[in-house]
């Protein structure tokens, strides 16, 4: 009989080496498949979610939370572009897509550095994205910045475009002569907005207060002031051809600021041509243009060194710049002794924007005001993408090709995961004990239909709403 069991034992061995081989399998395979990539993007512009579309494309099975800090998604889509200009945010069809996709959360109203910090984010997710923006202006730092009505034109775009933050911006537009100092698109934006016929805005999605202050506003001359000459202006020819064909508004050039210039167009590269062609065309037409309610003169080579003025601004001061440099594109602005006087009571600063250091933690380049990153990876499991990364340079365009770059980045390196993440679930557990309410897409959905629905009843596509709060309200509804 023992030796009966002794031989049925040694049978059952391959049976028991069998089982065990299978109950490692198990434990491997469940292993793996719990091993799910989790990444966190911190913005929800178009960064974040053109590197989103990318992270879904290249990755069947990565999940991707999206935060953001205010209640509302799409951020320079939303705020940034000129509520003239309704066709350049059809793009968020696509981010809508993006958002609505099942292995994607869209976390609102969650302030990083604050609620939660990078260093928790990046114990929760296998990687971590910064695509947080840019948004503080830069300074000129110049006397008299201070003066009333010296307004940063960030601010001025977010005050008719429905930043919470901007929505009571002290600007007074009881003035008849407006100086923007810059010469790129938001430049170009800002002077649209303040010479644009009323007619032709209160069938936008500008806020209603922007619309009602413009309704009254006595500007009636808009001078857009750039350091170099009309072979560096920044605008784009599209921008251009809008506002020199604006209703009764009339385009003066100074004619010495093309000295030169048309010696050598043909030989530019075809956009620079084209940009110069239509200003020489427009300069040639405003001769003759003698029927005109507002006006619009872009100025070149001048440099502004005070602005002047008691309390309220009065004047600003310019250098009269020379160009140094034998590469036209990269000409160098130098002032002479000549000084130039422009009188104005409003001045909008329009000199590009710089990110901010949002988390201690972050590595930043304060004089670049830019995350510090090589080709969009920053440290360990830390990366970032668009304007937080790059600075504020470029179009749409230009950010969802970084955005795409670096999404396929963190997938490769996303390959071999030696642990699993709680991903969202830390988050939100975090979250939870700081009573933080959190705004999903479909609570965003809703603020969505409320805003459309407030701008049927003015005959607009939306109203925007600019309380926090009263946005947190609805979501929770």
């Amino acid at each position: 009989m023992r030796a009966l069991c002794i031989s049925t034992m040694f049978r059952s061995l391959p049976y028991m080496e069998m089982k065990r081989n299978l109950i490692r399998s198990s434990i491997r395979l469940l292993s793996t498949e719990q091993r799910i990539p989790k990444v966190c993007i911190v913005g929800a512009g178009p960064a974040g979610f053109y590197a989103a579309q990318q992270l879904l494309k290249s990755s069947s099975d990565v999940r991707v939370d999206i935060l953001e800090k205010l209640p509302v998604p799409f951020g320079l889509v939303r705020f940034g572009v000129a509520p003239d200009h309704p066709e350049v945010k059809n793009v968020i069809n696509t981010f809508h897509k993006t958002a609505t996709n099942s292995r994607v959360q869209f976390l609102g109203n969650v302030n990083i550095g604050t609620d939660v910090t990078v260093d928790q984010l990046q114990q929760f997710y296998h990687a971590v994205l910064l695509t947080y923006g840019a948004q503080q202006d830069r300074l000129l730092d110049i006397p008299g910045e201070h003066l009333n009505n010296v307004i940063s034109g960030r601010r001025f775009v977010g005050w008719y475009n429905g930043v919470p933050s901007d929505k009571d911006l002290d600007i007074n537009l009881d003035v008849e002569e407006a100086v923007v100092l810059g010469q790129g698109n938001v430049a170009m934006d800002i002077a649209r907005i303040l010479l644009t016929p009323i007619d032709k805005l209160k069938n936008t999605d500008i806020t209603s207060f922007a619309l009602e202050r413009l309704s009254r506003s006595r500007v009636q001359r808009v001078s857009m002031v750039g350091r170099r000459g009309p072979l560096q202006a920044a605008f784009t020819t599209a921008e251009l051809r809008e506002l020199i064909k604006l209703d009764s508004c009339k385009t003066l050039w100074r004619v010495q600021d093309f000295a030169g210039v048309r010696e050598i167009v043909l030989t530019l590269a075809r956009p620079r041509k084209r940009l110069t062609e239509l200003m020489l065309k427009s300069l040639d037409e405003s001769a003759n243009d003698s029927t005109h309610a507002k006006e619009f003169h872009p100025i070149f080579l001048r440099g502004p060194i005070e602005f002047h003025g008691a309390n309220e601004l009065e004047s600003i001061r310019f250098t009269v710049n020379h160009l140094r440099g034998d590469n036209i594109q990269n000409q160098v602005a130098e002032a002479t002794d000549e000084i130039e006087v422009i009188s104005c009571g409003l001045a909008l600063r329009s000199i590009g924007y710089k990110s901010v250091q949002i988390d201690d933690t972050i590595p930043f380049d304060a004089k670049k005001g830019r995350v510090k990153n090589v080709s969009g990876k920053v440290d360990n499991n830390l990366y970032s993408a668009g304007w937080a990364a790059t600075g504020p340079v470029g179009v749409i365009l230009s950010t969802m090709t970084n955005a795409f770059q670096v999404g396929n980045l963190i997938c490769k390196e996303l390959t071999s995961l030696s642990e699993n993440k709680t991903g969202s679930d830390g988050l939100r557990k975090i979250l939870d004990c700081k009573g933080i309410q959190i705004v999903s897409y479909k609570d965003w959905e809703k603020i969505d239909r409320v805003e459309q629905e407030r701008g049927q009843q003015m005959k607009k596509p939306r109203e925007k709403i600019v309380d926090v709060a009263e946005m947190l309200k609805i979501a929770a509804n």
